[in-house]
């Protein structure tokens, strides 16, 4: 079942939470560039005035670092930057960007998945891929989702706080820890859930 809940109320347990995404810029010039001054021109009242955080993922879900690009900026205070001339092929993709900012600043109401637990860190480490839950559960994940939480399977501990380093924590491809990320060589048994449009 499906358990409906404002972003509003998920950013209570966690002080702040996201804005939608904003995509201002193509990197058909010297690159891509999500200028915090610009989009809060461009979209009035969407972006708090000063934001504690920044995401940016391409427009396929990959983060820069999955993509392989080399970031110049990414700073909640000033946006994201991606230089073509910083790129070992010259080419930028194309990103999106989203920030951190209190409730009222919060992206529409999602609806929430059940948790799902579907690997334990007894090889690699703790494979939560999108994909994967999505071949085990079919018809119960949206095809976009919006937001990804995890937390311990065991405890509920919000994974941001255990102090892990994550390979993957991203809503369109899932969570993974890997144990050679580590400094005890061992991840955390995580579960994740997926927020989703509410008419999904």
């Amino acid at each position: 079942m499906i358990k409906l809940l404002s972003v509003a109320i998920v950013a209570g347990l966690l002080f702040d939470c996201w804005t939608e995404w904003f995509d201002s810029s193509n990197p058909s010039g010297t690159g891509d560039r999500e200028n915090l001054d610009k989009l809060h021109r461009r979209n009035p009242g969407k972006i708090c005035p000063k934001p504690k955080d920044i995401e940016a993922i391409t427009l396929s879900g990959l983060t820069p670092e999955e993509a392989g690009d080399v970031i110049k900026i990414s700073d909640p205070g000033t946006g994201f930057i991606c230089r073509k001339r910083d790129q070992p092929d010259g080419q930028c993709h194309d990103y999106k960007v989203r920030f951190s900012c209190p409730p009222p600043y919060c992206a529409k109401t999602v609806c929430w998945t059940k948790w799902y637990n579907r690997d334990l860190p007894s090889y690699s480490g703790d494979w939560e891929t999108l994909e994967e839950l999505r071949d085990g559960n079919p018809g119960e994940i949206c095809e976009n989702p919006l937001y990804i939480d995890a937390v311990t399977s065991d405890t509920m501990i919000p994974a941001i706080y255990t102090g892990e380093n994550f390979f993957m924590y991203n809503p369109t491809r899932g969570f993974v820890c890997r144990n050679e990320d580590q400094n005890s060589k061992t991840c955390k048994d995580y579960k994740v859930r997926f927020g989703c449009p509410c008419s999904y």
